[in-house]
């Protein structure tokens, strides 16, 4: 079970394991800085499919298939689905794991969408309600484009403060114990067990507000999103009793340059100095100088493939004992957005820590 903490946050008596994963991206995620680590590349953008929206649910299909194949397990195994992407009701995800049959349970939180299902995923299994759940979400490019901003080919220039919605999708297994028995077959043919060791485990968790400075500027999610990332920020230090540096990073999904420089400006104010521990998905993700992306990358598919291919890594790998992972969403949608509303913002932070 878990135990409430301050105003908005989980310690979790009993941490939820992160048993495996699996991330899928296009191709110009794969030619940027992390492109050896994810686990499959397409090699166009359309992943054989027809329209933009069946690729992205293809992504999420294929990235569940990945993570299960990973962690030993089947459809089966698991109690439920927590998934969401950024399209209008969200159709990737219910066209795309429609076949897996697993009891789904949807969940928008726009580019803080991992972060939101992964926070309830734990809170499930912590609870005694299931044993294992898949968390999943996706973005695309093209069809994020075609849902907030113009048609690809209308070719509208994009300002320098404009993120790069990424193409991609990642899938994560939760687990109430860090190990699945598998079964594998030797050289011989001979069936014998051996054991899944979890890439981390999630041991807290802090439950984002909706945070709205009144920005109307969609071409800059980044300053939209960074009061929310330091509002959540503050409230986890409060609530936990800690500091920056009780972290060996701190890692906010899709800022990208222009919203880094905000949050670290805004924690300042707070007496938080988080400028050596910040890391941003969005700005891992791509490479500024060379792929044409301008403030970073950004989307739902953002903080969640670089989680699974590249913060799990460094964990797993002990250059990181515990992190503070924390995907950022921008709340609005066309409508709101075309009757001149503002951008709220909202951020989930998880404490991810090594499991050894």
């Amino acid at each position: 079970m878990g135990q409430k903490l301050g105003k908005a946050s989980v310690c979790l008596e009993k941490p939820v394991y992160i048993i495996n994963s699996a991330s899928i991206v296009g191709k110009k995620e794969g030619e940027g800085p992390l492109g050896l680590l994810f686990d499959m590349v397409g090699e166009d953008d359309m992943f054989g499919c027809n329209t933009w929206e069946e690729a992205e649910s293809s992504l999420q299909k294929d990235a569940i298939y990945m993570a299960l194949g990973k962690a030993g397990l089947k459809p089966e195994d698991i109690s439920f689905v927590f998934a969401g992407d950024l399209l209008g009701q969200s159709i990737a995800t219910s066209f795309g794991i429609a076949t897996y049959q697993i009891p789904l349970l949807g969940v928008y939180g726009a580019c803080s969408t991992c972060g939101e299902s992964l926070t309830i995923g734990a809170m499930c299994v912590a609870g005694g309600f299931a044993e294992r759940v898949v968390c999943v979400t996706s973005s695309h490019f093209a069809s994020a484009e075609k849902e907030f901003r113009f048609p690809l080919e209308y070719g509208n220039q994009r300002p320098l403060s404009a993120t790069w919605t990424v193409t991609g999708s990642g899938a994560f297994v939760l687990s109430d114990t860090p190990v699945i028995p598998k079964v594998i077959a030797d050289v011989n043919g001979q069936s014998e067990k051996a054991q899944s060791n979890a890439r981390a485990q999630i041991k807290g968790m802090t439950v984002g507000k909706i945070v709205d400075y009144g920005l109307k500027d969609s071409m800059n999610m980044g300053a939209c999103m960074a009061p929310a990332a330091a509002s959540t920020l503050e409230q986890h230090f409060l609530d936990f009793n800690s500091q920056p540096n009780d972290y060996d990073k701190i890692i906010t999904g899709d800022l990208g340059s222009v919203g880094q420089t905000v949050l670290i400006d805004l924690l300042r104010e707070k007496g938080y100095d988080i400028s050596d521990k910040h890391m941003d998905c969005g700005i891992e993700i791509y490479d500024a100088n060379s792929q044409d992306t301008h403030a970073g990358g950004s989307g739902c598919g953002c903080s969640a493939v670089t989680l699974s291919a590249y913060i799990l890594k460094q964990i797993e790998e002990g250059n990181w004992k515990k992190v503070l992972f924390m995907p950022t969403g921008a709340l609005l949608s066309k409508t709101s957005f075309n009757e001149g509303q503002s951008v709220p913002g909202i951020a989930h932070a998880l404490v991810l820590e090594s499991v050894y």
